[in-house]
């Protein structure tokens, strides 16, 4: 065997195990280290407990729709969520990817659904606040986000380019604003980073 076909089979072999590493990695992994199902239901919570629980919903002025945001406390409350992938094809959820997220074994006032879509901007900071329903406006597309890594953790962020590959979007990834006691999910401030615990776990 020639010299330059062992190089070409030793390159084309570390090109398929590099690839097949590389497509394991894309997934989004759970606490423990299993990927993210999209039939599955997960508590989306801060990688560091300094910054709040669980995600949950938040009644911020007595009015619809409700907040994105987290507990005050690291305790076993919140609401968990489900992804759903925006291509169809996929089970798995992938970093990068566009995806919905809706809140689930949620009971509320308001009569609508509890998908995440970016909402209004604070008065005050100027963030795009986090909010629940859903928005059937031609062209929007505010109810997609995606997940993104950071080392081991994880950020939320919306930037949905894979459903509008044309569309030039100001992208902004997720972090917490404090309001009269409150933790709100808002994008344009400090990244939060996140892990995802498997509801049955």
């Amino acid at each position: 065997m020639s010299m330059k076909l062992w190089a070409s089979l030793t390159l084309a072999v570390w090109l398929i195990t590099a690839t097949s590493s590389l497509a394991q990695s894309n997934y989004v992994l759970d606490t423990n280290n299993e990927p993210l199902e999209s039939d599955e239901e997960y508590y989306i919570r801060p990688a560091i407990t300094d910054n709040g629980g669980r995600f949950t919903l938040i009644d911020r002025n007595g009015t619809c729709p409700l907040h994105v945001g987290l507990e005050n406390t690291d305790t076993p409350q919140g609401y968990p969520v489900r992804f759903t992938p925006f291509a169809t094809d996929d089970d798995d959820v992938r970093v990068n990817r566009d995806l919905r997220v809706t809140f689930v074994e949620v009971s509320s006032i308001c009569v609508q659904t509890t998908e995440w879509r970016v909402g209004e901007n604070d008065t005050t900071t100027g963030r795009r606040l986090v909010v629940t329903g859903r928005d059937n406006r031609t062209g929007s597309y505010s109810n997609y986000f995606r997940i993104t890594q950071n080392g081991t953790l994880y950020n939320i962020e919306w930037c949905p380019t894979e459903v509008c590959p044309t569309c030039r979007f100001i992208c902004g990834t997720g972090g917490i604003l404090r309001e009269n006691g409150r933790i709100l999910f808002a994008l344009d401030g400090t990244p939060l980073p996140v892990v995802f615990q498997k509801k049955d776990d």
